[in-house]
């Protein structure tokens, strides 16, 4: 039963994302910008599958702060490192996972939405996509101090689109750096996640 779930759930997000693509783009229509094509990748990672995730704490738009430790032997955790707030990919990616909520739930997981991005804009540009289920924080100040640690911090000072599945020990178990102008595919994640 839980397989099916995760199925339909799967089909909807792809469905969904392959209809929103269009209609995304249309309610952000004059405040997205388009940086065009970009390097894919322009960093090298400072951890391994298999390694202790670098513990961190950063400010949430929801207020307070969130540590990647609070959720140690508690829940399992996917980051979700994007390039930057206002930008059409970015804008895309995360509310599709609004989609598969409960396939993060079915696997006792929990989706931190991490870019170096202040409060404000993260704050006007979430409020834009509509509600996400996951907390969405700032590695704005030290600027880009967590991607940095992870090894996601572009030389541009933005971060690598980036996808990092912990396990709830602090182990990192999937590493993703993905092309920074394409969106990951929520059926990898989900494969990934059927893992822990």
């Amino acid at each position: 039963m839980k397989k099916f779930i995760i199925g339909v759930s799967i089909l909807t997000a792809v469905l969904f994302l392959g209809s929103a693509a269009g209609s995304e783009s249309d309610s952000f229509e004059g405040n997205v910008y388009d940086p065009g094509k970009l390097k894919p990748r322009d960093s090298a990672l400072k951890v391994r599958v298999g390694g202790r995730a670098p513990d961190f704490s950063l400010p949430s738009v929801r207020g307070g702060r969130i540590a990647l430790s609070d959720f140690l032997g508690k829940k399992n955790v996917v980051l979700s490192f994007v390039p930057a707030a206002w930008t059409p990919v970015c804008s895309d990616q995360w509310p599709g996972y609004n989609v598969i909520q409960d396939v993060f739930e079915a696997h006792d997981a929990v989706l931190l939405g991490i870019t170096v991005d202040n409060i404000p804009s993260l704050f006007a540009w979430t409020s834009r996509m509509g509600k996400l289920w996951f907390p969405v924080l700032s590695d704005f100040w030290p600027h880009g101090a967590v991607s940095d640690r992870y090894g996601v911090l572009r030389s541009d000072g933005t971060s690598e689109r980036a996808l990092f599945v912990i396990d709830k020990k602090g182990i990192i178990r999937f590493i993703d750096v993905h092309d920074i102008n394409k969106r990951p595919k929520l059926e990898d994640l989900v494969r990934q996640l059927d893992k822990l």
